[in-house]
């Protein structure tokens, strides 16, 4: 699940998963304060309480995304504060790329909670 621009690499990893006969959804959360106004039933459809691999992509902060990865989830997140370099080179550095949330869902697949 991302947000923003971030949809789109989440967007990539679904299309090459799928190409390697994994199941996936991608959930566009542009809105979390809308997203849990929601109804119950909306928001367990969207993401299904049974469903533990679950991976966020957001390139300001992972801060808040445990409450829809769960406790065993993987946010693709800024941790730090500084870096300067071409964006290109930070993208590939701090994992904002289709490879990396292609292989924390799998890594997801691997080691989530049944």
């Amino acid at each position: 699940m991302g947000t923003g621009s971030e949809v789109s690499l989440c967007v990539g990893a679904h299309e090459k998963l799928v190409q390697e006969g994994i199941k996936t959804r991608v959930v566009s959360m542009p809105c979390w304060e809308l997203f849990d106004d929601q109804d119950p039933a909306y928001r367990d459809h969207v993401l299904p309480p049974d469903v533990k691999a679950r991976v966020s992509v957001e390139q300001a902060s992972t801060f808040g995304w445990t409450k829809y990865v769960g406790d065993h989830g993987t946010s693709i997140g800024m941790r730090t504060f500084g870096a300067s370099a071409p964006l290109k080179d930070l993208l590939e550095e701090f994992g904002f790329t289709v490879d990396r949330v292609a292989q924390a869902a799998r890594d997801q697949l691997k080691n989530a909670p049944r």
